[in-house]
């Protein structure tokens, strides 16, 4: 029997709309619950799209790794740093790294030039500390008695690093860098610079006396007074004044790179000379007999002029020739000296000092 049962079109049709929107009702619940999903899936790709557009704006200007950290360093390093760094690749024991050329001489000049005294942990000095004696009111010994701080930043077989700090009016005497370049740079106040090169080929007047010294002509390269801020100085082996004499002026400080440094068992020994006008021995026939100050002692040096020198001269009467191109006559008698080897100064006041400017990474 089968058993029919009749619903009421209203019901139905409501039972219907009951149904479509419970159905509705989900779809919305579902879809408001991926909505998240989807605002996540769209945030990756987006992230994405933009990594990908950066690479293809900054591929033009790709840096690589090494040569960007080299750089970052370089921009933070302190410059004392990055001069060592410089002379590590310039210099090697016997001179410059490769054949001559001006430009490392120019790259190290230019960082030189930059240096103040801050930036190897000086502070300037006042010209107050001179006590009120000045450049001219205290006589030499006693210019002598103050000391002069020698600073040692770096040194190597191949360059040195150093620093010398003078109070007003001390002096180191004239000296010579045999085989070696100097670079120097003042730091703070002012100082007088007198420098020479050797006559080339060499002029040496012998004397005829035991215990006095022989002497060797030399050409004035330098006698001027140089105050920071100024440009770097350099001397040559041969050229540019490589026998110098520094007088401090007002307090100040040098910055000097030696390359290759001081070595005696390799021939590079530190020489003293005292130097003499050149008319002190310029003229033929005579025994000349000069007197000159050394420290706090006085030297008789007697130079005799030989037979044949004296045949020369009177060749060359109005008209000496030094070698070198260099023609000596009346007019410029002062651009010449006669320079004599002494022992080291007994009161050359040198004392060692402390760096405390920026560490060195080496």
């Amino acid at each position: 029997m089968e058993l029919i049962i009749r619903s009421n079109p209203v019901q139905i049709i409501r039972h219907q709309i009951c149904s479509d929107s419970c159905e509705n009702k989900g779809k919305k619940e579902e879809r408001r619950q991926n909505i998240p999903k989807m605002f996540s899936e769209i945030q990756k790709v987006t992230d994405k799209a933009m990594v990908f557009l950066q690479k293809k704006a900054l591929s033009a200007l790709y840096i690589p790794k090494q040569k960007l950290h080299m750089a970052m360093s370089n921009t933070t390093a302190p410059k004392v740093q990055l001069l060592y760094d410089l002379c590590k690749t310039t210099f090697t024991p016997s001179g410059l790294s490769s054949s001559p050329s001006p430009q490392p001489i120019h790259k190290l000049c230019s960082l030189l030039d930059t240096f103040g005294p801050a930036d190897v942990g000086l502070k300037e000095e006042s010209p107050d500390d001179d006590r009120g004696h000045g450049f001219f009111g205290l006589n030499r010994v006693t210019r002598w008695a103050q000391p002069i701080t020698y600073l040692d930043i770096h040194e190597c077989d191949s360059f040195t690093m150093c620093i010398f700090c003078f109070p007003t009016s001390s002096v180191i005497p004239l000296h010579d860098h045999p085989g070696m370049t100097v670079y120097s740079k003042v730091l703070y106040g002012s100082m007088h610079v007198k420098a020479y090169d050797w006559v080339e080929p060499s002029c040496i007047k012998e004397s005829q006396e035991p215990g006095c010294p022989q002497v060797r002509l030399a050409r004035l390269a330098a006698d001027k007074v140089l105050t920071a801020p100024c440009g770097t100085s350099i001397l040559y082996p041969k050229t540019g004044g490589n026998l110098h004499c520094f007088t401090a002026v007002t307090p100040c400080a040098v910055l000097d790179v030696l390359a290759p440094p001081y070595r005696e068992d390799l021939g590079r020994k530190c020489t003293y000379y005292v130097d003499y006008p050149y008319s002190a021995f310029g003229k033929p026939y005579d025994l000349c007999h000069h007197t000159c100050y050394k420290g706090t002692t006085f030297l008789k040096v007697k130079v005799s002029v030989s037979q044949s020198e004296i045949i020369k001269l009177l060749k060359n009467r109005s008209t000496d020739s030094a070698g070198n191109g260099a023609q000596i006559s009346n007019g410029n008698e002062e651009e010449y000296a006669w320079l004599a080897e002494i022992e080291t100064p007994d009161d050359l006041y040198m004392r060692s000092g402390v760096y405390v400017g920026p560490s060195i990474r080496v």
